[in-house]
Parts: structure tokens; C-alpha cells; sequence
């Protein structure tokens, strides 16, 4: 087996999910005693949030290839980034170093396109929502046109992310919320959604939405374990 270098913290709440996801699904297939071979660079969130409200992309790629360059020079094999939103960085990422970048939104397409989806909606950090990194990765490489909800819809699903999600709230209200938001895509044209932040299914399940659900994190999750079992 291959060694995953995860670039984590971005919540830790979802990195819990993954190494949770990658050792589950590693015994499953593999049996017994058998775990993931991993590396984990877990960033203090709060410094990681403050670059992305004081817009400052830079020193947040910085920050993100120096974490690669130090998982490469432990010993990992391939790389993943625990968080949709940092996938704004992962073209600098993946340059900075020379084992393979796993990227999310591919993993994510890959489930669409077999799904058949047309119009999936995504839910996600407003950071992702609204620039390009996410929605023109789907668009440029996999031919996928995503819808994203209204500026106080997207208002609501980002502020719940930050606010609540990524401290460890799980509200009843809030999964209310996003239902509406969801249920108001679906009138709409929407034929799925995207939990296009990696803590959305603390809040979400594919049991919550009338529509094909997918999970970024279990999507993500799964590539990384393909790739570090089966690739040659």
C-alpha cells in the first residue's frame, strides 16, 4: 500500500471523517488488522481562515505547498487536500511537488458522470461557490455545469459552514435550511447536489435530499485508497 499525505485541519472536523473513511474502508477491502498507511499535516484553522477572509491567496498556496513539500519529504507517495475550498491552491500544489495530487473535484466528477447527472447543485464555502477553481474544473475537464444557490442562500450555507460545521454544531435548523435550499434547486432544474465542502455531510446525508447526493469527503476518500492499493 501506498502512503496518503493528507494536508488536513481545514476543518479537523472533517479530517477526523477521513482518516476514519480511509481506515474503514482499507480493512473492508483488505481484511483483518489492515489500516491506511498515512501522513497527516494538520493546519491551526484559524490561521488558514483568516488568509482566505483578508483575501490573501498567497500566503495561503504558500502555506498549503510548504505542508506538500514536508508530507513528500516524510515519505508519502501521493497527496490529498482534506478541503474543497483549498483546491484553489491545488494547481501550485501540484507542481511544488513530484508525487501525484489526488483532486477532489475529479473523484467528485467521476461519480456525476456515472450518475448520469446533468444539473447538479453545489453547496459549499462561498469561496467555492462563486470563484472559478471549483465550478471551472468540472466545467473545463469533465464537461459538468454545476448550479450554486442564490447570494442569501449561499449566505446561509457558507455562514453555517464556518459558524457552526466547522466547530462541531450540528444543528437541526440548519440541516432544515439547507433541505429548503436543496428542495428550492430541484424545482428549479437541479437533478443532484454536491456536498461540496467536506464538512456539509456532518450535516447532510444522501437520506436528506430528494435528489442524487455526493459526498466530496467519501467520493475523495476512495480515489486516495484506489490509487494508493492499485496503482502500480
Amino acid at each position: 500500500m501506498k502512503t496518503i499525505g493528507l494536508i488536513g485541519g481545514m476543518s479537523w472536523e472533517s479530517t477526523v471523517v477521513y482518516y476514519q473513511l480511509l481506515n474503514r474502508l482499507t480493512r473492508e477491502q483488505c481484511g483483518g488488522l489492515h489500516s491506511a498507511q498515512l501522513l497527516l499535516w494538520s493546519f491551526d484553522f484559524a490561521e488558514i481562515e483568516a488568509m482566505q477572509a483578508n483575501n490573501d491567496w498567497t500566503a495561503a498556496t504558500s502555506a498549503m505547498v510548504d505542508a506538500a513539500n514536508r508530507l513528500q519529504l516524510g515519505g508519502a507517495q501521493c497527496i490529498i487536500i482534506c478541503t474543497n475550498t483549498m483546491h484553489k491552491m491545488a494547481d501550485a500544489v501540484a507542481a511544488s511537488v513530484d508525487i501525484p495530487l489526488i483532486h477532489i473535484a475529479d473523484a467528485t466528477a467521476t461519480a456525476i458522470k456515472e450518475a448520469k447527472i446533468q444539473k447538479p447543485l453545489l453547496l459549499a464555502t462561498r469561496y467555492t461557490m462563486e470563484q472559478d477553481f471549483y465550478k471551472g474544473h468540472l466545467h473545463n475537464k469533465h464537461g459538468i455545469n454545476v448550479l450554486v444557490p442564490n447570494e442569501g442562500d449561499r449566505t446561509v450555507v457558507h455562514n453555517i459552514i464556518y459558524n457552526e460545521l466547522c466547530q462541531g454544531i450540528i444543528e437541526t435548523k440548519s440541516r432544515q435550511q439547507y433541505q429548503r435550499i436543496v428542495q428550492d434547486a430541484v424545482n428549479d432544474g437541479a437533478d443532484g447536489v454536491i456536498f461540496g465542502c467536506t464538512e456539509v455531510g456532518l450535516l447532510l446525508s444522501a437520506n436528506d435530499v430528494p435528489v442524487k447526493a455526493f459526498d466530496t469527503t467519501e467520493l475523495h476518500a476512495k480515489a486516495a485508497l484506489q490509487f494508493a492499493l492499485h496503482s502500480s
